[in-house]
């Protein structure tokens, strides 16, 4: 009797060469991560104005700044501060940088463990992936102004906001990342529907779970907790969560006429 050939079979390595895989992996991210944050070093002037434009908003409100050539500027009180921001821009910088060959290197890392035709996603994958996460940044980019003016006035009219660059940068980077991380949301239920770890059933039926738990990890993973922070991420994560669903369906249809037509 001739035994069935397992499609994983090809895929399958042994501890060892799973090592191998991952040290290569790293080896990689980290040169990637090095050379995007070697350019942001560079570009630091450029960056730096770049992520202060929000804070010009409630600083011209707190100080009324009539003269178009007065600038915001952050409060430094450590002098090592400047230094230490130069360094935290540039490695989130490299770190954002690189994020579409990190995402390559996850996606080529776990795909031995996929049917032959998932593992043709890759390049889709990665571009999802990078995708949603650079719309995610630039969406709390956009919502930062506001988070700001909800924080600099929840305080009361006699508090007038002096930020320092560590502090304030700290600020932008969370959000941003939260962001960028919620937006990967439809990605992992994907990937868990393609690995069978999670039925789309289940997705369907914990619905009403699934806003409540999506807005309690939005009030967690965002920094600032104001409302409008709170409405704006967690609209997009149950869109995706929707669309996950929308995927499974798909999915299971067009194996159902597979093996029909078999």
């Amino acid at each position: 009797m001739t035994k069935t050939a397992d499609p994983l079979d090809h895929g399958r390595m042994s501890l060892i060469e799973h090592l191998a895989e991952l040290r290569t992996r790293l080896v990689i991210s980290v040169v990637a991560i090095a050379a995007g944050a070697i350019a942001c070093w560079i570009l630091y002037p450029q960056i730096l104005d770049f992520l202060t434009r929000p804070y010009d908003g409630v600083c011209e409100v707190d100080f009324d700044l009539t003269d178009d050539n007065a600038e915001c500027q952050l409060l430094v009180t450590d002098p090592l501060e400047g230094f230490n921001v130069r360094v935290s821009v540039a490695a989130y910088g490299g770190l954002a940088l690189a994020m579409p060959i990190l995402l390559w290197q996850l996606w080529s890392f776990i795909s031995p463990g996929l049917y032959p035709h998932e593992r043709r996603y890759g390049l889709i994958f990665t571009f999802t992936a990078a995708t949603l996460f650079f719309s995610g940044a630039a969406l709390a980019y956009w919502s930062i102004p506001r988070a700001l003016d909800f924080l600099d006035t929840i305080g009361g009219q006699d508090l007038v906001s002096f930020f320092s660059p560590d502090r304030y940068f700290n600020f932008v980077v969370k959000m941003m990342i939260a962001f960028g991380l919620g937006f990967e949301f439809p990605i992992v239920l994907i990937f868990l529907q393609m690995a069978d770890l999670m039925e789309t059933e289940t997705l369907s039926r914990n619905r009403h779970y699934a806003i409540i738990g999506i807005v309690v990890l939005v009030a967690v993973i965002t920094p600032s907790g104001d409302p409008f922070t709170l409405m704006v991420l967690s609209v997009p994560m149950y869109i995706f969560y929707e669309a996950s669903i929308l995927y499974g369906w798909l999915r299971a249809r067009r194996k159902r006429r597979a093996s029909a037509s078999a």
